[in-house]
């Protein structure tokens, strides 16, 4: 539906895209409104979902646009930031917490404050240069995107934001054999290597962890750290590094969570490994492939690898007995209507 009013459009996740519209319209602030206000109509009336339209130069902002959108009323779910006053954004960023702004959690948030940054307007202000000195780059982007200097595009806000990937559950039923957290990690590392490769990303660091429940008597929470022999995305090597938190596994132990954590991620396409350093399989492409199955099949359940792939499915995976039907996006899930 979104493509249709650009010719550049970055769906960044289930319920969120950017689109880039050509410099013409975006100079004039009444035809950025009409075009909002149409994505907002269109979206509703041919998809029956609600949406807010954040428009700005930069994708910051246009998320700090929405924002207003959400909120104000006045904005009726459109809010073009350009063309609101001057003193209103001031009021508005002065007002808000810096933890408001996309990309700062509370930890960084707690950091900032520390150093006298404790607003939106304390951050757009604050000179870039120190902001580098503190911190690092992608907060330095951050503080440049809030004062309209567009820095961050499709690539840039996600190895910005990704410079780790996690892929962690907790069971519906614990897990208590090492067989069972083994079919679990390589679950985990099979999942972990199709995001990596979606995002075309290799990783050189692997963290395996486990542990049961925080009320429960017996405690356990092993893991392990380990500097993967070259970057990779393959899932049959990331499996084999999962799976050296099998020793610490106690037969008996109720797990009730298990993960992994990928680190130091680099591009895919600037750091290849020479062909001697390379397992055999590492140009097989088995997470895209399995990825494309997986697809064309409906289920993830339905292939795997290794482990993985053992049949029956793993007893433990979360629970979905309550999930509303997905009537706009799944043919068997169409929404029934009794006279």
């Amino acid at each position: 539906m979104l493509e249709r009013f650009t010719h550049d459009l970055d769906v960044y996740s289930i319920d969120e895209a950017f689109l880039t519209v050509d410099r013409r319209t975006a100079a004039d602030p009444e035809a950025m409104a009409r075009l909002g206000r149409s994505i907002k109509d269109e979206l509703h009336r041919l998809i029956g979902v609600p949406v807010c339209v954040g428009i700005a130069e930069t994708r910051t902002l246009a998320k700090l646009a929405n924002r207003a959108a959400k909120k104000v009323p006045a904005f009726d779910g459109v809010c073009v930031w350009p063309a609101t006053r001057e003193s209103w954004r001031r009021q508005l960023m002065e007002r808000l917490p810096v933890s408001e702004v996309w990309g700062i959690a509370s930890r960084l948030e707690r950091r900032l404050a520390g150093y006298g940054v404790t607003s939106v307007w304390d951050l757009a202000t604050v000179d870039a240069a120190q902001i580098r000195k503190w911190f690092n780059v992608v907060v330095q982007r951050t503080a440049l995107e809030l004062r309209g200097v567009a820095v961050i595009g499709p690539e840039e806000d996600r190895t910005g934001k990704k410079d780790q990937l996690i892929v962690s559950r907790s069971f519906s039923e614990k897990v208590t054999t090492v067989a069972g957290m083994r079919q679990a990690l390589s679950i985990y590392a099979q999942q972990a290597a199709t995001r990596l490769v979606k995002h075309s990303q290799v990783a050189r660091s692997l963290t395996a962890f486990a542990g049961t429940s925080h009320w429960h008597e017996q405690k356990h929470y092993p893991s392990v750290r380990l500097r993967l022999p070259f970057p990779t995305a393959d899932p049959v090597e990331l499996t084999r590094a999962a799976h050296q938190l099998l020793p610490q596994i106690q037969d008996g132990t109720r797990y009730a969570r298990a993960g992994l954590m990928l680190t130091d991620l680099l591009p895919a396409d600037t750091h290849l490994s020479l062909e001697l350093f390379r397992a055999s399989h590492e140009d097989a492409s088995i997470a895209t492939l399995i990825d494309a199955v997986q697809k064309k099949t409906g289920g993830r359940e339905l292939i795997g690898l290794g482990y993985g792939g053992i049949r029956p499915g793993p007893s433990w995976t979360m629970k979905r007995d309550m999930l509303t039907p997905r009537a706009t996006t799944h043919w068997a899930e169409l929404a029934t209507v009794r006279a």
